[in-house]
């Protein structure tokens, strides 16, 4: 499974995905799953994501917004949202993209270190 393109237009965050079957997906600001992820086949094992970006959670600064399988934990792919005085140059947007990536990466490791000790008491 694959993001193939993604775009923001007038609010919502749009996608495509590849996938055989229907995904199962979700998309997280701040380790929190947004609500009204849309999930729509289109062809050839195409599906069509669409998400309204809830205008509570934008404020000054940068915000990063991760898609991924639900199943697995996989990030499939990301988008980032910049607002109140420009960024140029800044690496304020990498950092917080940095942050978001670890937590993923901390939890899949902690949930691999309980299922691993699971194994061994068996």
């Amino acid at each position: 499974m694959m993001l193939e393109t993604s775009r923001i237009r007038a609010g919502r965050w749009e996608g495509i995905v590849v996938s055989p079957e229907e995904p199962t997906l979700e998309v997280v600001h701040l380790e929190q799953p947004l609500a009204g992820l849309e999930v729509a086949a289109q062809h050839q094992g195409k599906w069509r994501l669409s998400l309204p970006i809830p205008a509570e959670i934008l404020s000054d600064g940068v915000q990063t917004f991760l898609l991924r399988d639900t199943g697995t934990g996989e990030v499939l792919g990301r988008f980032t949202i910049v607002t109140g005085v420009p960024l140029e140059d800044d690496i304020r947007a990498e950092v917080d993209l940095l942050r978001a990536e670890l937590d993923l990466l901390k939890k899949a490791f902690r949930r691999h270190c309980v299922e691993t000790e699971a194994k061994g008491e068996a």
